[in-house]
């Protein structure tokens, strides 16, 4: 049969637990303090940590032809700067449509406060015509074939207008008119113009061979540019001393070369065609 605790027995039990509550309301007080410490320092450091002061903590890299001074301009930036009230998103896009880049790309950094803008230069490599519902609009094209407007193409500072020229410049056409761009140096013949016909055909017009007719921009595409390559090479001297006028190479496999017209006939004959057609 258990004996109940004795007096001493009662009076230590009473002193531990008022031990183990003085125990825990220390605790909580120090976790209070902790908090409210971080608290404060974090709303310090936002308030005053994440705050770009001056245009020189403003950090442009990657451009040849950027400067710090058009990036603040063009993204409407003003100091001092808080980093969390700025949206990189909103900057990017402002500086993608006003600068001549290919790529932006916006950092907040914390420690020191800075505001870090990574850019990739863009480059006009042809003037560019397009329709738009306000009517014709003129402008330029990178080597991607994505669009520039005047006002990027003058930031890009590029002493001289390119001499290639695009026609019906659409947006879901930029692949095809890319890889035609990048072709230009290799078709044998000085590229002029690349025209994007109503119907969705291409067209190219060459220095020496006139107008080259590719057919729709689809899969063969890379073929019809690689026999007009050939051809420009190739083609026999006695062609070249006709000055041929046209190519068709819809049928990469059967080009048709168009020949100037016959001289004008007596009024009594019928009239020649526009031009002899010839398979080569």
């Amino acid at each position: 049969m258990s004996q109940a605790p004795g007096p001493r027995t009662a009076e230590r039990r009473r002193q531990l637990r008022q031990q183990r509550r003085r125990d825990r309301l220390k605790n909580l007080w120090r976790i209070l303090v902790l908090a409210a410490s971080a608290t404060g320092l974090g709303w310090l450091l936002l308030r005053e940590g994440w705050v770009v002061q001056s245009p020189e903590q403003v950090v442009v890299v990657g451009s040849r032809q950027v400067s710090r001074e058009q990036v603040i301009r063009e993204g409407r930036l003003s100091f001092p700067l808080p980093l969390l009230a700025l949206s990189p998103l909103q900057l990017r896009t402002q500086l993608a449509a006003a600068l001549p880049v290919e790529q932006v790309q916006v950092s907040r950094l914390m420690l020191p406060p800075r505001l870090r803008i990574e850019l990739i230069d863009r480059e006009a490599v042809a003037q560019a015509q397009r329709r738009t519902g306000k009517g014709l609009e003129n402008g330029y094209v990178d080597r991607l074939g994505n669009w520039m407007s005047s006002r990027q193409q003058r930031s890009g500072g590029s002493p001289t207008s390119p001499q290639v020229r695009v026609i019906g410049w659409q947006k879901r056409l930029r692949a095809p008119l890319a890889l035609v761009l990048a072709k230009r140096d290799q078709l044998g013949s000085r590229l002029e113009e690349i025209r994007f016909e109503p119907n969705g055909n291409l067209a190219l017009r060459t220095a020496t061979l006139g107008k080259v007719h590719l057919g729709p921009p689809d899969e063969r595409l890379p073929r019809r540019l690689e026999v007009l390559q050939h051809l420009s090479q190739r083609l026999p001297g006695q062609l070249q001393r006709l000055r041929v006028q046209s190519i068709d190479l819809s049928d990469p496999e059967k080009p048709e070369l168009g020949l100037p017209g016959q001289p004008p006939a007596p009024a009594s004959t019928p009239k020649p065609t526009s031009g002899n057609r010839a398979r080569d």
